[in-house]
C-alpha cells in the first residue's frame, strides 16, 4: 500500500494498480437482487475498505471506459443495483462516524444497514424518526431512492438527510447540503446513486421512541367510506388490503411511554403464517384458485384486533417473507380513494373470470408528506403508496406479468409514479411530465459526471432514454 502514501490514483501505473486492487476483488463476479428476480455477471466486483480503494476503482473505470455501479445489499426488487461493468459493493462501509446527542444528528458510511444504525442508535438513546417496512437496506440505498415508511405528516426518509459527503466521477471528494452545493444536494437524496459514490451521509435522529400499534380488521366498503378520518387518526398509520376476502387490516401507530408489550408467537405467526402458508403458496403455483382460499386463510390468522408497544423500529417493520416480484407506486393523495376503488373493480372482474388473475396477497397502502426533493415521488404533492406482491414460495418463480401490467395501467391514470428502487417501464419523456425537476437533474449529473462513469443500464434506459431492455438482468418469463 506504499503507493497511498506517495501517490494519487492517477499517477499510479496500471500494473500497480490492479495488483492493489486485486485484494478487494471478490473472486465470483456475479450478483442478486434479495427477491431473486434480477441477476448480473459484473466484469468485476470490488468490495474496498477505505476511501482510497474506492478512489482506485474509479480511476481503473476512468482508464478504461468503464461505468461503476455502487450496490449495497441488492434488496431493490429492480435493475437497479445491476451492472455488466464494473460493481462496487458498499458492504465494509458500515460504520457510524459521528453522534451528537445534543443536535440530534449522526454521521454514518453509506453502506451501514439500517439494522446496524437501530443498534447503535440506541446504545445512545437515539432513533429514527421514520422507518419503512423493512431494516435489510443499507442508509444509502434508502437515500438514493426516496425509500419512505408511513404517517401522511412523515415525509420520505431522505428529507431527514441534513448533508452527504460523495466522491465525484473526477475523484474529488466534496460535501453538500441545502445550503452549500444544494442543487447537488437535492439531485444526490433521491439520485438513484448517478450523481457519485455517497461516502457518508449525515442524518437528523430524535430521542429513542416507543410506538404502540392497534391493528384492526373491516371491511373495504368501511375502509373507503372512512379513508381520509382513518388516514388522519394516528401519527404513522398503514393498510393491508385483501382483495380476494374484501377485507383491509388497518395499523395505527403513536408514539407512547408505555411498556414493552409485543405481539407475536411463534405457533401463530411464525409456523402459521409464514411456514405453512409458504407451503400454500407453493401448492397455488400448479392450482392458482387457491391463491383466493390462502387469502381467506391469511384473513382468518389476523382477524382479532392486536394491541402491542415497542421500540418503534420494531413496529415500522414488519416480515417481508418470501422472496418476492413486487412494485409499488406512488398516487397523489387526492386520487387515492378512486384509484383503490377501480383497482378493486378491476380485480372483482378477474375473480368472476374462470381465466382471471389470482393475486397474492396483500396489497400494501402507505403514505408520506409533501416535499421538494426533485425526483422523490412525494414531490409537491401527499402521496398514497400503494404496492403489489407475488410472492415465489422456497424461490420457485410464479405467474406476475398479467397482474403487475393490470396494476400499471390503473395507477398511471392516477398520475402515479413509481418507486424508484422498483422495476417500471417509464422513460424520459413520461418521467419529465411526472417530474418538474427532471431536466434539473439531468443537468446535474451531466456536469458531475460528464462521461457517465455512474450511469449503469438502469440510468441509461429511464433517464437518458438509451434503448437497454428492462428485462435484461430478470430471472424467469412468467
Amino acid at each position: 500500500m506504499s503507493f497511498q502514501l506517495i501517490a494519487t490514483p492517477r499517477d499510479i501505473p496500471l500494473k500497480n494498480l490492479y495488483q492493489l486492487l486485486q485484494p478487494i476483488t471478490l473472486s465470483t463476479a456475479s450478483f442478486n437482487n434479495w427477491g431473486q428476480s434480477f441477476y448480473c455477471a459484473p466484469l468485476a466486483i470490488f468490495e474496498p475498505e477505505n476511501e482510497f480503494q474506492c478512489e482506485l476503482i474509479l480511476e481503473l473505470a476512468r482508464r478504461e471506459g468503464r461505468s461503476v455501479k455502487a450496490a449495497g445489499v441488492g434488496h431493490s426488487p429492480s435493475d437497479l443495483a445491476c451492472t455488466n461493468e464494473y460493481m462496487l459493493r458498499t458492504t465494509k462501509f458500515n460504520r457510524l462516524l459521528e453522534i451528537n446527542v445534543e443536535k440530534h444528528y449522526v454521521v454514518a458510511q453509506g453502506g451501514i444497514t439500517l439494522h446496524d444504525l437501530h443498534a447503535q442508535l440506541g446504545v445512545y438513546n437515539l432513533a429514527m424518526t421514520n422507518v419503512g417496512s423493512i431494516s435489510d437496506q443499507t442508509l444509502a440505498g434508502i437515500v438514493t431512492t426516496a425509500t419512505h415508511g408511513s404517517g401522511i405528516e412523515y415525509g420520505v426518509i431522505s428529507t431527514h438527510v441534513i448533508g452527504l459527503t460523495l466522491l465525484l466521477a473526477n475523484g474529488n471528494r466534496v460535501f453538500c447540503s441545502r445550503n452549500e452545493r444544494p442543487d447537488l444536494f437535492i439531485a444526490t437524496i433521491c439520485g438513484l446513486g448517478a450523481t457519485g459514490l455517497i461516502l457518508s451521509i449525515q442524518l437528523e435522529v430524535e430521542p429513542a421512541f416507543r410506538l404502540k400499534e392497534i391493528q384492526e380488521s373491516m371491511s373495504f366498503d368501511d375502509f373507503i367510506h372512512r379513508f381520509d378520518e382513518l388516514v388522519y387518526s394516528a401519527q404513522h398509520v398503514r393498510f393491508w388490503w385483501f382483495p380476494a376476502s374484501d377485507m383491509v387490516r388497518c395499523s395505527y401507530s403513536n408514539r407512547s411511554k408505555e411498556p414493552k408489550n409485543p405481539v407475536g408467537g411463534w405457533w401463530w405467526h411464525t409456523f402459521l403464517g409464514y411456514h405453512v402458508t409458504q407451503l400454500f403458496l407453493f401448492v397455488a403455483r400448479y392450482f392458482l384458485f387457491l391463491n383466493t382460499w390462502i387469502s381467506h386463510y391469511t384473513c382468518w390468522l389476523i382477524e382479532k384486533q392486536t394491541v402491542g408497544v415497542d421500540d418503534s423500529h420494531r413496529i415500522f417493520n414488519v416480515d417481508c417473507r418470501y422472496p418476492q416480484h413486487t412494485t409499488e407506486w406512488a398516487i397523489p393523495f387526492e386520487e387515492a380513494q378512486c384509484c383503490l376503488s377501480e383497482l378493486r373493480n378491476w380485480l372483482e372482474k378477474e375473480s368472476e373470470d374462470p381465466n382471471g388473475i389470482r393475486p397474492h396477497v396483500p396489497v400494501e397502502i402507505r403514505f408520506s408528506a409533501p416535499d421538494n426533493i426533485w425526483l422523490s415521488p412525494s414531490y409537491g404533492q401527499r402521496t398514497c403508496w400503494i404496492g403489489i406482491v407475488q410472492y415465489k414460495p422456497f424461490g420457485f418463480n410464479v405467474p406476475y406479468r398479467r397482474y403487475f401490467s393490470g396494476y400499471e395501467s390503473i395507477v398511471a391514470r392516477h398520475r402515479g409514479r413509481p418507486h424508484w428502487a422498483k422495476a417500471h417501464y417509464l422513460q424520459p419523456d413520461q418521467l419529465r411530465e411526472l417530474y418538474p425537476h427532471f431536466d434539473d437533474f439531468r443537468r446535474v449529473i451531466e456536469a458531475v459526471d460528464p462521461k457517465g462513469l455512474f450511469r449503469n443500464e438502469y440510468i441509461q434506459r429511464h433517464i437518458f432514454g438509451i434503448p437497454v431492455s428492462g428485462r435484461i438482468f430478470r430471472l424467469g418469463q412468467l
